[in-house]
């Protein structure tokens, strides 16, 4: 208890916090494990509530998986899957590096500038054309599918009486007939 007192000696006691940045640590993406988390106040508990149903929408933007289902890793290109060198012909050292850094700043500055003239135009004609296809769907194409599905209800009921009256016992049968044989392979 004279440890705790004010103004007694303390040992100095050193406390790894597992410093994230590190990426040696983490190689295989896992996530380190939080032993403690100091709990909210009641201000900031409150504004937490509040402040989640603000945060949710369906058009704030994936700034960290913007991929997320992997559609594009076709794209995934570095400078070493485009050009290579073999053994036997190679370049100055200064060529290889100037090389290699034009051509990641250039495939990175052309996307951006591309990027900037055509997604916002291309954003919005495939928010038009996905809105028109919605409507034909939902107004058109399903209840005129259900129309369908309606009318020849009858039709229907007859094809399934077909079905067990006259395919279904032929099939049964002929599975029968074939169920029985039995096929042996011998090494000669």
């Amino acid at each position: 208890m004279d440890g705790l007192r004010k103004g007694g000696d303390s040992e100095e006691v050193e406390i790894d916090l597992g410093d994230s940045s590190d990426p040696e640590e983490f190689d295989n993406e896992e996530q380190p494990e939080v032993l403690w988390k100091a709990p909210p106040d009641w201000e900031q508990e409150e504004r937490s509530h509040l402040s989640s149903v603000v945060d949710i929408s369906d058009t704030k933007p994936l700034l960290n998986g913007r991929d997320p289902r992997g559609m594009n890793d076709c794209l995934k290109v570095t400078f070493e899957d485009v050009i290579a060198e073999p053994v036997s012909v190679r370049s100055g050292d200064r060529v290889w590096i100037w090389s290699h850094a034009l051509f990641e700043v250039s495939r990175v500055w052309v996307y951006r500038i591309i990027t900037v003239l055509l997604a916002i135009p291309m954003s919005i004609i495939s928010g038009i054309l996905f809105a028109h296809l919605s409507c034909i769907h939902i107004w058109m194409i399903s209840p005129f599918i259900k129309y369908i599905l309606i009318g020849t209800i009858w039709l229907q009921n007859l094809w399934n009486v077909v079905l067990d009256v006259i395919v279904r016992p032929l099939l049964t049968s002929a599975g029968q007939c074939c169920g029985r044989f039995n096929i042996h392979v011998a090494e000669e």
